[in-house]
């Protein structure tokens, strides 16, 4: 152990010299520390050498800070911008302001979007044009914690009709119990879907066959304009919930007649966005009318091509995985409005059972 021995062996004319070298261990263990920090001195000057680190990651560094900083400015700017309200605000209804106004989070920042107020849900549509505007401060003219005015209702559906929803929400007390319902068991109609009235109608027994052998059970569906809610009311005798988006017309309760049979019904025009998760119903059964009015500008007037495919597309989007989407008595005010309906729907169909209970619909509507 006190020294090492390196014997080399070499020739010269035939004969060998033994070559003998002593190495102390303090020599060697000065050698081998000498080349630690040699190759360590040269890993840290390749570290710092401007040529192998380039300033790519500084710069990603700084695209990625601006980029938050910009998204906060943004957030900012929006929170700053619902303080605004057009067409000349200082004439507005006092609660109508109040509920305009961006209120304080309780527990102060928010740590994950970063806001400290939270503006109010109010649809763009309310303030696109003085007459509209009109109509939504004469509905937020009300007495605070009192009974909330008698034209209410009215005000509500010119509203909605208009495409001004979500409506603000109001610190007025509903005016107690209605009248009375009609005897008359308006639009009650017991035979639709049950019987056929042409070639060309689906029923429901057909239709939850079609399911059935699809192996996609229906348990709840979508019906959008339900008018009186009869479908959901079909649907209910088989076992199958269904809730029906309702509109008052003038003089006729529909909401309260509706839940009158027991039936949900949802105040919201074909224009507004569905306000479901997505793929959560089994069924979407779109009505006479909805499928004009869905992104149409008002009630009653047919939207664009693109108002109809961002119609469907949201029908789409609440439909879960092999739904079936039921258009029922779609009537085509034109050749080119058939075309514009049958090349869209073309499009959905990719499920099995959407792509069955299409192709017959649209042999009938070619036919027709």
């Amino acid at each position: 152990m006190g020294s090492v021995s390196l014997n080399v062996a070499s020739s010269r004319r035939g004969g060998r010299r033994g070559l003998a070298c002593l190495c102390s261990p303090a020599l060697l263990n000065l050698l081998v520390l000498l080349s630690l920090l040699s190759t360590n001195l040269l890993a840290l000057l390749a570290f710092l050498s401007p040529r192998a680190h380039p300033t790519l990651p500084s710069s990603s560094s700084n695209l990625s800070s601006s980029a938050i900083s910009a998204q906060v400015a943004a957030i900012a700017r929006e929170i700053d911008a619902t303080r605004l309200v057009p067409h000349g605000g200082a004439s507005l209804p006092p609660e109508l302001l109040l509920f305009l106004s961006p209120h304080a989070l309780p527990l102060g920042r928010d740590a994950r979007t970063g806001l400290t107020h939270m503006p109010a849900s109010v649809a763009h549509a309310c303030f696109r044009s003085p007459p509209t505007l009109a109509l939504l401060s004469a509905f937020a003219t009300y007495t605070p914690r009192a009974c909330c005015p008698r034209n209410a209702t009215l005000l509500q559906h010119r509203l909605i009709s208009k495409g001004c929803e979500p409506l603000p929400r109001r610190r007025c007390l509903s005016r107690g119990p209605r009248a009375p319902l009609p005897s008359s068991n308006m639009g009650v109609d017991n035979r639709r879907w049950v019987k056929p009235r042409h070639d060309y109608e689906f029923l429901i027994d057909d239709v939850l066959r079609l399911a059935a052998a699809a192996s996609a059970k229906i348990r709840i569906g979508l019906d959008v304009a339900g008018g009186a809610a009869n479908f959901a009311a079909r649907m209910r005798e088989r076992g199958v919930t269904i809730v029906t988006t309702v509109l008052d017309n003038a003089g006729k309760p529909m909401n309260e007649f509706v839940a009158a049979r027991g039936l949900f019904p949802l105040l919201l025009s074909p224009a507004h966005r569905f306000p479901f998760y997505d793929g959560v119903f089994d069924l979407v059964h779109v009505g006479t009318t909805a499928l004009d009015e869905g992104g149409a500008p008002a009630l009653g007037q047919a939207g664009t091509e693109e108002a109809l495919e961002f119609f469907m597309f949201d029908a789409d989007r609440v439909l879960r995985a092999g739904g079936i989407l039921w258009i029922d008595s779609y009537m085509c005010h034109s050749e080119e409005r058939r075309q514009v309906v049958v090349r869209l729907i073309g499009s959905f169909a990719e499920a099995g059972a959407w792509l069955k209970l299409m192709e017959e619909w649209m042999d009938g509507l070619f036919s027709s």
